[in-house]
């Protein structure tokens, strides 16, 4: 076994015994986060050793030509990083959340965090589709009881839509996507190039795909969204979870990896198979805008708001050419950056001022102008404007659209542009422009653990407008598009 090898399992058995340790430590605060801090920042150090390819390593035989197996190639290489370093970041911030919130059941709220954490690290190494429908199911498991943290009726209530939505969709539409696969090709095994060969009929290669899509629910494609929105009843830590580090992100990489690996973007391109999914993409982007747009809720805005940003990603993998790849995988990377921003910020704002409403945010920012400056800028990434990150991966999808002729798809990323515009730069802006109607003079910015974590990820939502080339560099060499 080589040292990658080696390396990448022990990658997958980090967040199980950080897990461990947290339990085992859960009586003392301090060394219970310490151990949270050292596993996050071990799995970080660890997978950045990895090189970006990996050979296949079987771990078990389910069945006869039915292995749970792993690799690494650039698709999850890049996820698992993300993942990785976000959680780092997310570990902190939630130290300073959880305890300043008072909030209960605090060690069995990092061990399954790490346990999420754990089935990241599966699926973004997954080497065939069975084993990425293991933890898959293992992700969105270990998220229920983070969804459902605080135990009231509406925190249950919300659980069974997660639940409901998440498993229905892979039960019933991935699992047929997945046996349909193994029927037609033989194999589930991701390859380069993808595993069908071109004597398959379009209209059954366009069914198959169809089934993988809106199997993979995660993606929030509508109409099989509601989760989403149900799911910020749990603490902020847990939506930053969702949003940006986890969940939606495994979502959209399921996606891309299905996309290039096992349906080819040749094989979708020549026949056209992936054509048919894109009015929905593009409803999904400029109708949860729409809905974005009525929602006074902070964290309910910023919850459609991830929904449309999430097709993007999806539109990249639709449209099934080199452009359009780079791009869902570089919005998957700007947009855990700027989205997590946003929620921290959401989440400090209830901390230190317990406001919820964006119609009661007036003149926040004269008494907490860190974070309100920090959502500044991660609105303007979300937005795309230079020099942050966000603006290379709408530019490279819309080079991917060009790419395909479709001018309707070019006319609904400018109709989103605008609305990102129109539901998030208000909120900023009546934060500091509104004039102060807040008597309260002991009203401060959140703790220091919770703005160290803003300023880290607004930092990285700048880095990355700078980075973006070399990332590109890195998906063509490794991917051979």
């Amino acid at each position: 076994m080589s040292t990658a090898t080696t390396l990448m399992l022990i990658a997958l058995l980090i967040p199980v015994a950080g897990a461990a340790l947290v339990v085992i430590t859960g009586r003392w605060q301090n060394l219970r986060e310490t151990m949270t801090l050292l596993t996050a920042g071990s799995l970080f150090l660890l997978v950045i050793q990895l090189p970006g390819n990996v050979e296949t390593t079987v771990l078990a035989e389910l069945a006869p030509a039915f292995t749970l197996a792993f690799h690494v190639e650039p698709l999850g290489y890049v996820f698992a990083v993300l993942a990785s370093f976000l959680w780092i970041i997310t570990s902190i911030y939630s130290i300073g959340y959880m305890r300043a919130h008072h909030e209960q059941n605090q060690t069995r709220f990092y061990a399954w965090f790490a346990i999420a954490i754990a089935a990241v690290m599966g699926v973004a190494f997954s080497a065939n589709l069975l084993t990425l429908f293991v933890f898959y199911e293992i992700l969105t498991l270990s998220t229920w009881p983070l969804v459902t943290h605080s135990q009231t009726e509406e925190a249950r209530r919300s659980g069974r839509i997660y639940l409901g939505i998440l498993v229905g969709t892979s039960m019933v539409f991935l699992l047929l996507a997945t046996g349909s696969i193994w029927h037609l090709t033989g194999t589930l095994d991701f390859q380069s190039g993808g595993v069908f060969n071109k004597n398959i009929p379009a209209a059954i290669l366009a069914i198959v795909y169809t089934l993988f899509i809106f199997g993979v629910g995660k993606a929030a494609l509508m109409p099989f969204h509601r989760w989403l929105p149900a799911a910020m009843v749990a603490p902020t830590p847990v939506s930053a979870l969702l949003h940006a580090v986890a969940v939606v992100k495994a979502g959209v990489f399921t996606i891309l990896k299905g996309t290039v690996y096992l349906f080819g973007l040749d094989t979708l391109s020549e026949s056209g198979a992936s054509v048919y999914l894109l009015p929905v993409a593009a409803v999904t982007i400029v109708l949860a805008s729409l809905i974005a747009l009525r929602k006074d809720n902070l964290k309910a805005r910023l919850a459609y708001s991830t929904i449309s940003q999430l097709s993007y990603v999806v539109l990249g993998a639709l449209l099934a050419n080199v452009h359009g790849i780079i791009a869902g995988t570089m919005h998957m990377v700007m947009h855990g950056f700027a989205k997590i921003t946003l929620f921290f910020c959401a989440g400090a704002i209830l901390v230190a001022s317990h406001q919820t409403e964006i119609s009661h945010m007036r003149g926040l920012g004269k008494k907490m102008p860190i974070t309100m400056g920090a959502f500044l800028i991660g609105a303007l990434a979300i937005i795309g404007l230079p020099p942050l990150g966000a603006m290379w991966s709408k530019w490279y999808l819309i080079l991917g659209t060009l790419d395909r002729g479709y001018w309707s798809i070019i006319a609904v990323l400018v109709i989103s542009t605008l609305l990102n515009i129109a539901y998030l730069l208000p909120i900023p802006i009546r934060g500091f422009m509104n004039g102060p109607e807040r008597g309260n003079d002991t009203l401060e910015e959140a703790p220091f653990a919770c703005l160290l974590a803003i300023c880290i990820t607004v930092i990285g939502c700048i880095v990355l407008f700078f980075q973006a080339p070399a990332l590109v560099a890195f998906l063509n060499e490794g991917l051979n598009l």
